[in-house]
């Protein structure tokens, strides 16, 4: 499917923290110079982000951020903002901002100083369109079929991981570190003993239920 996108700029883009309790929304845009990444060592194995073990993600971003050839933008939405938008209009939010990000960032790579002036294409996963001036495409699933999407995929959840991390220094006793703020036994353990924090997403109906009985 690339061929007839070889003469622009390809942007894949994903999310990572849609269906959290807690915390931000985080989505990345990702490209790869003249597609040099499909030599990458991982490109006829790689996989979605969620199919791969957190040591397999940290490998691939190291390799990623050394690559000069590669560049990528993130978008970061607040659990507060999240609330107060919902999460799918974050999600895209979170998207638009990443993409942002990423063209300030092609305008100081070398490896791109002679392609600005190409047209930039986004090849978003999911269903939906988002608030930008660049032609896109949607594909469901595209984190499984796409493999500059699956790129976005991983360096958007490594990086969310990273956050969540920070977090669970801050607000241990809900072990943020083991879940990252999705709905899992644990979590809805601590939940239930402690209550929500301030990083919680207080619309979800797991977190809303709590603090109704509260």
């Amino acid at each position: 499917m690339y061929c007839k996108y070889k003469k622009k700029i390809i942007m894949g883009i994903d999310e990572s923290g849609r269906g959290s309790l807690a915390g931000l929304v985080i989505a990345c845009a990702i490209t790869a110079q003249k597609f040099s990444i499909f030599n990458f060592q991982f490109s006829n194995t790689l996989k979605d982000s969620k199919k791969l073990s957190p040591k397999k993600r940290q490998e691939i971003f190291e390799i990623l951020k050394k690559s000069p050839e590669i560049e990528w933008g993130i978008g970061r939405v607040s659990e507060k903002v999240i609330d107060k938008i919902n999460i799918f209009k974050a999600t895209k939010l979170a998207m638009k901002k990443a993409v942002k990000n990423l063209e300030k960032k092609l305008s100081s790579n070398y490896c791109y100083s002679n392609d600005l002036t190409r047209e930039k294409f986004l090849l978003i996963d999911g269903n939906f369109r988002i608030d930008s001036q660049f032609p896109q495409k949607s594909i469901i699933k595209g984190d499984e079929k796409v493999f500059l999407i699956k790129l976005a995929s991983i360096v958007a959840k490594v990086t969310r991981d990273r956050a969540m991390l920070r977090y669970h220094k801050k607000y241990p006793q809900y072990r943020f570190d083991k879940h990252k703020g999705y709905g899992t036994k644990l979590h809805f353990k601590m939940l239930k003993k402690y209550g929500p924090c301030k990083i919680h997403r207080k619309t979800f109906r797991p977190v809303k239920e709590i603090l109704n009985f509260q």
